[in-house]
């Protein structure tokens, strides 16, 4: 019989924008969950893809003045353009608007429904077309205008409409039962506490149809409603791999050994679907592992704040490995985040360029000049030092094995920077140059084949989380291009590294972002933010915004009253401005086309509202204005008889 694929889900994605920094964890992560089974010799089945129904999706095509589909068609382009920018290894792409999706959806439907748990009712409640949920009036808070608004931060209207129900309130029991016999179903702990106590608290039925909206999968037998759009998305994880009329097809990887979900989603995949399974009669998933939330430089990301990081912009400006890296190594999976530019930069500089790549880097140079590139063992066997060494390593293996099966992300790759710190000391209390010097080459050549198998198994480990860097790495010391499919025990075993390889020293892994670079980009972050720039930075024209979006710009004139170089920075200058009432520091990008004491008592236009941002250790209050003329800047300015403070129109 073979063996079931461990199979690994990503949420499927809304289409009714574009992907952002979230949809990028959520997909790297699963990414590198189903590269690490791949690399254990399991079968895996990896599954994405779009949410292409709903109130919300129907409303925004409508905006667009384009048809849902051909809306659908647009947007879901544009995560697989991502995701294959991210190198993301996906088995299946699943969108629901799919004939195979349709059909097992319905099927899914009609089985419920012959369990005696759909019912004709009418719902007359609070919904959030955002979220596209219902709430309770003892969830919502008060907004602007005496808006409702939901726990999410979205709107909720009245809705009074026929609907069918889900008998969910038949499920507490039965739901309560499976969390407490399988305590990892839902991960983290924290997350699982909050599901059980949400369906202690009680569940009522659910309403599982509309009919003000028609861009949705029909109910079978009453085509005037359409199937609630959460029973829609989350049956995509079993129609995806097989589910019609005649069950879950033969062979198929089903149950899901993980969801990996937001945490904003978690009720729907812990509570309403495996209600649904239970309902229909199919086996439950593994687990659903809920992960946290990124704030961007401690704020929360928002579209108004203009301070969302868009991930097409981050490959362009760091590279795929190093965010990939930086995601899943800067917070323990299922925590909150902040990322932050100077952070990732750290990141780059320090364990990336500073302990992966000098440690290749010196190793390669040193089997270079003492042995012609070419690696040899020695007939000898291992001396203590190599004895030791290689226990290091494998005991390191199992660390990172542990933390990989526990989707412990940061334990794995802290046990793979383990074996890095250990090469490198074992270099240098070896000193691979004085045995050159000695003559001693037998010796010489057993502690240059020692690093270059540890080498080997850093590349492996590090391979589900950066996989071109792991393969450039294999390419350097000498393996051959399908190396990763070796055995993992093979691969985690120093001992195991071929007897004799070609090496060769390619271009540096991951350069260091140098100071001057460090700031460009910290200025380029900047001014998108001030611009509210969410689009990547090749497109020319930016997207259209509406009045009273531009309304939020508050945009004053300022009076220059001291200007001055910051140290150690050839493109920043120090400003503080007068607003009438009131002075700050703003940091400019200037110092290449202004001298400092050319701006004083100049009248400038200031992003007053801009967030404070930290560039080079000196908070910014806002941001100036400047025209980008080819390579020059130049400063937008008032008439000099403004009043420093006045708005600016």
């Amino acid at each position: 019989m073979s063996q079931k694929p461990f199979y690994v889900s990503t949420p499927i994605y809304y289409v009714n924008d574009k992907p952002h920094l979230g949809h990028a964890y959520t997909t790297v992560a699963c990414d590198a969950k189903a590269r690490f089974h791949r690399l254990r010799g399991e079968p895996t089945q990896f599954l994405t893809g779009t949410d292409e129904h709903g109130q919300k999706l129907e409303r925004a095509a409508r905006e667009a003045g384009m048809d849902p589909l051909a809306f659908c068609d647009m947007n879901s382009a544009k995560f697989r353009e991502l995701w294959e920018k991210l190198d993301i290894s996906y088995d299946d792409y699943i969108r629901t608007t799919e004939e195979r999706h349709i059909r097992g959806v319905q099927e899914l439907w009609r089985r419920v429904e012959a369990a005696g748990d759909i019912y004709l009712g009418a719902y007359a409640g609070w919904y959030a077309v955002r979220d596209e949920a219902f709430y309770t009036e003892s969830e919502l808070t008060e907004g602007p205008g005496g808006a409702k608004i939901a726990p999410s931060g979205a709107e909720v209207e009245w809705v009074e409409e026929p609907s069918y129900f889900f008998r969910l309130s038949k499920y507490a029991e039965p739901l309560l039962e499976h969390y407490e016999k399988n305590p990892n179903f839902v991960q983290p702990e924290s997350r699982r506490n909050e599901v059980m106590s949400f369906v202690r608290s009680g569940l009522k039925d659910l309403s599982l149809s509309r009919t003000s909206f028609q861009w949705g999968i029909p109910v079978p037998g009453d085509e005037s409603h359409v199937i609630y759009v959460w029973f829609d998305a989350l049956s995509n994880y079993l129609t995806a791999p097989g589910f019609d009329e005649n069950g879950v097809r033969e062979g198929s990887p089903w149950p899901t050994d993980q969801h990996f979900i937001g945490k904003d989603i978690l009720r729907f995949h812990a509570v309403y679907w495996p209600a649904f399974l239970l309902s229909a009669g199919v086996p439950l998933p593994g687990q659903v592992f809920s992960h946290g939330w990124w704030t961007v430089e401690g704020q929360k990301m928002s579209k108004s704040l203009g301070n969302a990081v868009d991930p097409h912009w981050l490959i362009e400006e760091y590279g795929v490995d190093a965010i990939r890296y930086f995601l899943l190594k800067e917070i323990p999976f299922g925590l909150d985040g902040d990322f932050s530019h100077g952070a990732l930069i750290d990141r780059i500089n320090s364990d990336l360029a500073n302990d992966l790549g000098n440690l290749l880097y010196r190793t390669l140079n040193m089997v270079k000049r003492y042995r012609e590139g070419r690696l040899e063992r020695t007939p000898s066997g291992d001396s203590e030092a190599e004895s030791a060494f290689c226990e290091f390593v494998a005991d390191a293996a199992m660390k990172y094995e542990r933390g990989m099966s526990a989707t412990h992300f940061q334990n794995g790759l802290r046990a793979a920077w383990e074996v890095i710190s250990c090469a490198n000391k074992y270099i240098d209390s070896n000193a691979p140059w004085a045995l050159a010097k000695e003559g001693e080459e037998d010796r010489l050549r057993s502690v240059l084949w020692h690093a270059v198998a540890a080498i080997r198994v850093v590349a492996a480990m590090i391979s589900p989380v950066m996989p071109a860097s792991a393969q450039k790495i294999a390419a350097q010391i000498g393996l051959a291009e399908d190396w990763a499919n070796a055995p993992y025990s093979e691969l985690m075993d120093m001992r195991r590294l071929p007897e004799e390889l070609v090496t060769s020293i390619g271009a540096p892994l991951f350069p260091r972002i140098e100071d001057e670079a460090k700031e460009a980009i910290q200025e380029k972050v900047a001014r998108r933010i001030a611009g509210g720039e969410e689009a990547a930075p090749q497109e020319d024209v930016k997207e259209e915004i509406s009045f009273e979006e531009f309304q939020k710009m508050d945009l004053r004139a300022a009076l220059v009253l001291e200007a001055e170089q910051i140290p150690k920075s050839k493109n920043l200058l120090k400003l503080t401005v007068s607003l009438g009432g009131e002075t700050r520091t703003v940091v400019a990008g200037l110092a290449k086309h202004y001298a400092p004491e050319d701006l004083v008592d100049r009248k400038v236009i200031l992003v007053a509202n801009l967030a404070p941002a930290k560039l080079m250790g000196v908070e910014s209050q806002g941001m100036v204005l400047a025209a980008e003329d080819g390579e020059h800047l130049l400063l937008a300015g008032v008439d000099e008889t403004v009043t420093p403070g006045a708005p600016i129109r």
